[in-house]
């Protein structure tokens, strides 16, 4: 409709611009209705001019009649009666309504017309208004009418004195206007004196103005003639030719004076509305004190002025529910009853929406905070409030669907990240000999942290952390399952729902129970889960290392972005290794190793070039976690009831054992082969016929053999109360693997400490051995003397050497036997018989090697001497011993004073000595035999006999106390080969001589005493 057509609809004051019957309103005539027949009304000479402004009427836009007949007078706008920044006219044009189409329709929102209806116009014009709005409209509205009040009454106290002069002026006008152009015959009377008192009836078809005192003049009766502007009704009073100007004027002046006329009709709709917001208070704050309540958080407050509200509606709909079934007509004041509580109703249901989504969102959040129970206060919430959808459900699906996600992201982001240390482990030059002992001999200590380099422990702490996320008990995602099958569970039983809300009118008890179909897809959920966490550790331990590293990321590699756990930022991703990799690039990811045959290459798990100590210590741990979490899972009632899913977690269980236990039977070959190493060529403190060696030995070994008990069998007790043991009895072959492992590494490292003592020695190592040495011991220089060691003399590290093996052999290997006997409880005969054996071969070849360049030379120094051609006496008897029996003695003094310095005789050593000295006297005889069976002369002297028998004689008196069974059967084949080698006279001869040579030899003795 264009702005023309919508001015000639408001001139006419019509409601369509194709009208079909004319407005009843405008189908009057201007003129007066006449008096009824037989009737005489008397009427004020003002009667033309006695009509207010809503009984005139007019042709001027605007103009309507109203219910009781009075026309009513308004203007196109107003401005808003409760302070609006809009116009009421613009507020209603906002909202679509067609006021300016439709008068009628306007007028009943204009503060100015008398159709002004209230209630319509606080829902329509204030229809976004809160509570906080109203109450300040009331407060503007009170202080208008308090204004206009005070101005119209100052207007009249201080003008009351010129309204009273202008009234007698107006009269004395009044009556020149009515009489003028008239004939007078008689005299004209003086101006009556206004008198207040008289009223408009008085006397009946007089005019009040012309009484005076208490004379009154009677209307001269003959006929006169007056003007065309008397004021007459022959002349329509004197405005018959400015009719229709006087009207507009009129008019005109209506619309100035009308809200000031009016004012007493407006301050009775403005207090009816004050009355009605002030009725309804409770209805108009309601809303705003909901807010404050959800943003205070106060919940329980919320939820009880929510019923409130809800209660107010059911009355309100009640009560026009029941005015429609009884056809009855609601009041004005239950027709604003209803209005402002569907008013209210809006706003609340507002409020309600929004904080059931915020409800809804913190529910989902809730998710990432198990160990809370804001869960179970936002749930009753939205029972109280009441939701179609079961918030039970939706937490306990959201919960799935959160482990679920948190599951694959740890797996995921673990899996990539063991990878990249394990391939930059295999990058890593292998370590020698000495520093791989050096870490061996930490199992004396017990000290974790230096079990193996800091990269080899930093894998085994990122592969011990990445299963305590899936598997433990307090801070794992399996306790998260734990958690969520017991919430599970107690929401299916009903134990839970015994303190949760039945709502408004028990409209949520429908949501107390789950459904067969819920309560099938909780089970089977959690069956999931589970599987989901074995198949992650089986994957661990079963699968060979990956070849394409760029497959396990996820999302894709080229988007460059971490796999992440939902509702939590990619800072809060999970990393086995604390972040040490770092973020992951797949255009610099490291390489697979090569393949060189290494064991660890197939094991995803295992650290490249890792040693048997951090391997015990470490899978140990994993194995008890793994043992406890199996437990645990095995206990679930879904997976309890699930016979294939109870034999998966068995497999996985036995599987992760079997092939931890080839890790570290791997390992410790490795070790075994390179504990050569652990000799430090420093005295034992606490023997120092020994190095420490022995005592290394035995440590690393106890500390393997405790780490594989623990593995094969986990102490840690079962997770819980009804908690089912899923390790079953280690098999045979690997009982026999680890008896088998045992054995070769006992003769591993006694084939090594062999290499030690005979292998060729550097002079720096010598002074490294004494350094060492200094190191060890904090006493005196003394001290010092006997802890150094000249491990450059091969016979002294022989020495040593054998003491230890003495000392493995008779202590440290049967401690270690009894040890495995009653750990593994089995019985090793076989193995203890190999061992012995084994150890008497490498003794007897160990010493060998050291008596063998002795023997030679004392084998060389008797033949020599005996052979010598002046060897025998020429003349005479002898008195002496040859040179060589000198000779040879010292030899063995040499080898007796570099024995007992360097091995103690006290105690279980001092066989060694004995062991050795016997031998050398055993071999010193044989030369001696051998010596006089190849002397070229066959036949000897008398001098000759008492020589040999001299030589002989004081060796073995000299060597008495080391003579063995074997070198007394020796010396008498001596005797007999040399009576087979003389004559019967030199035979007598020697019986005679025997008592001097007796004599000589005692001789000889003390000598060699003194």
């Amino acid at each position: 409709m264009t702005d023309f057509e919508r001015n000639v609809l408001t001139h006419y004051n019509l409601q369509s611009a194709f009208p079909t019957t004319w407005p009843e309103e405008l189908d009057e005539s201007e003129d007066e209705q006449p008096d009824e027949i037989g009737v005489r009304r008397s009427r004020s000479r003002y009667s033309a001019l006695d009509r207010s402004t809503s009984d005139r009427r007019s042709g001027m836009p605007g103009v309507q009649k109203s219910s009781d007949g009075k026309s009513n007078l308004v203007q196109k706008d107003e401005p808003d009666p409760l302070g609006g920044e809009t116009s009421v006219v613009q507020t209603l044009r906002q909202r679509q309504l067609p006021v300016e189409q439709d008068p009628k329709l306007r007028n009943k929102f204009m503060l100015s017309s008398t159709t002004f209806s209230p209630a319509l116009f606080l829902s329509q014009v204030h229809h976004d208004a809160s509570t906080d709005d109203l109450v300040r409209g009331l407060q503007y509205l009170s202080q208008s009418i308090d204004q206009k009040s005070a101005s119209l009454k100052v207007l009249v106290e201080t003008n009351f004195e010129r309204f009273v002069r202008a009234k007698a002026t107006i009269d004395n006008v009044y009556t020149e206007m009515r009489n003028q152009g008239a004939e007078h015959t008689a005299s004209q009377p003086t101006s009556p004196k206004h008198n207040r008192n008289v009223s408009r009836s008085s006397v009946a078809g007089t005019n009040f103005r012309n009484f005076g005192g208490s004379t009154a003049h009677v209307t001269n009766t003959q006929a006169q003639s007056f003007g065309k502007n008397a004021l007459r009704k022959e002349t329509e009073y004197g405005v018959q030719g400015i009719r229709g100007p006087l009207l507009e004027v009129t008019q005109k002046a209506e619309d100035v004076w009308s809200p000031a006329l009016t004012g007493k009709e407006r301050e009775a709709s403005l207090k009816a509305i004050a009355q009605a917001v002030e009725r309804d208070r409770e209805l108009y704050e309601l809303g705003s004190n909901l807010q404050q309540s959800i943003q205070q958080r106060d919940y329980e407050k919320a939820v009880q002025q929510y019923n409130t509200a809800r209660n107010l509606a059911n009355e309100a709909k009640k009560l026009g529910e029941r005015a429609m079934y009884n056809d009855q007509t609601l009041s004005d004041e239950q027709v604003q009853k209803i209005l402002v509580t569907g008013r209210m109703w809006l706003d609340v249901e507002d409020q309600v929406k929004e904080l059931k989504r915020d409800i809804w969102g913190r529910l989902a959040n809730a998710q990432r905070m198990p160990q809370t129970d804001e869960h179970m206060e936002l749930i009753s919430v939205l029972l109280e409030l009441g939701v179609n959808d079961n918030p039970i459900w939706v937490w306990l699906l959201g919960r799935y669907d959160n482990i679920k996600t948190k599951i694959t992201a740890v797996v995921e982001r673990s899996t990539v990240e063991i990878e990249i240390l394990r391939r930059r482990l295999a990058l890593v030059a292998s370590p020698d000999t000495e520093v791989s002992a050096s870490y061996l001999r930490q199992a004396a200590k017990g000290s974790p942290d230096t079990l193996d380099s800091e990269q080899i422990v930093e894998f085994w702490t990122a592969i011990v952390a990445y299963l305590t996320k899936l598997l433990s008990l307090s801070n794992g995602l399996l306790g998260e399952v734990v958690d969520f099958w017991d919430s599970a569970k107690s929401f299916i039983e009903g134990t839970k729902q015994r303190i949760l809300p039945t709502g408004y009118e028990g409209e949520s008890r429908k949501h107390h129970r789950l459904s067969e179909a819920g309560v099938r897809d909780l089970t089977s959920g959690t069956v999931e889960l589970t599987n989901l966490i074995r198949e992650a550790v089986s994957s661990l331990f079963n699968d060979p290392p990956v070849e394409d590293i760029s497959s396990l990321f996820s999302p894709v590699p080229n988007s460059g972005a971490l796999p992440s756990t939902p509702l939590t930022g990619t800072s809060a991703v999970f990393s086995p290794s604390d972040g040490r990799v770092g973020r992951f690039d797949p255009e610099n990811m490291p390489g697979p190793s090569e393949k060189n045959g290494e064991p660890w290459e197939s094991f995803a798990f295992w650290p490249p070039r890792s040693n048997s100590l951090s391997a015990v210590h470490f899978l140990g741990r994993a194995l008890s976690l793994v043992r406890v979490a199996a437990a645990e899972m095995a206990s679930f009632s879904p997976v309890a009831s699930s016979n294939p899913a109870s034999e998966n977690i068995k497999a996985t269980v036995a599987v992760v054992r079997e092939r931890s236990l080839n890790v570290i039977c791997h390992a410790w070959t490795r070790d075994a082969e390179c504990s050569k190493g652990l000799e430090d060529w420093i005295r034992s403190p606490d023997n120092k016929d020994q190095t420490r060696m022995p005592m290394y030995f035995e440590a690393f070994e106890r500390k393997v053999l405790e780490g594989i008990q623990q593995v094969l069998y986990p102490s840690e007790a079962i997770a819980r109360v009804g908690a089912k043991e899923v390790i079953t009895p280690p098999p045979s072959k690997l009982i026999q693997k680890i008896r088998t492992q045992f054995a070769s590494s006992i003769f591993l490292v006694a084939n090594g400490a062999v290499e030690n003592a005979e292998s060729d020695w550097k002079e720096a190592d010598d002074e490294w051995a004494v350094v060492a040495a200094r190191e060890a011991t904090s006493g005196s220089d003394d001290d010092l003397g006997l802890e150094a060691i000249q491990v450059s003399q091969r016979n002294i590290r022989i020495l040593l050497t054998l003491s230890n093996l003495k000392a493995l052999r008779s202590e440290h290997v049967p401690q270690l036997v009894q040890y495995f006997q009653s750990a593994f409880s089995v019985t090793l005969t076989e193995e203890s018989t190999t061992i012995k054996n084994m150890f008497g071969q490498i003794d007897m070849k160990l010493f060998r090697s050291y008596t063998a360049p002795t023997v030679e030379q004392l084998t060389t120094l008797i033949k020599g001497g005996i052979c010598d051609p002046d060897w025998a006496p020429r003349s005479g008897r002898p008195d002496q011993v040859r040179p060589y029996v000198y000779s040879a003695m010292m030899v063995l003094v040499s080898v007796h004073t570099e024995v007992s310095t360097t091995v103690s005789t006290d105690g279980s050593n001092g066989s060694l000595l004995n062991d050795i000295l016997s031998y050398l006297v055993e071999k010193v005889s044989q030369a001696l035999l051998d010596g006089f069976k190849e002397r070229k002369a066959n036949t000897y002297t008398l001098w000759a006999l008492m020589q040999a028998t001299l030589d002989t004689e004081f060796i073995a008196q000299t060597m008495s106390q080391y003579s063995s069974k074997a070198a007394s059967d020796i010396q008498g084949q001596i005797y007999m080969e040399l009576d087979k080698r003389s004559t019967n006279e030199a035979r007598a001869g020697l019986q005679r001589e025997l008592a001097e040579m007796r004599r000589v030899l005692k001789k000889l003795r003390e000598q060699r005493v003194n």
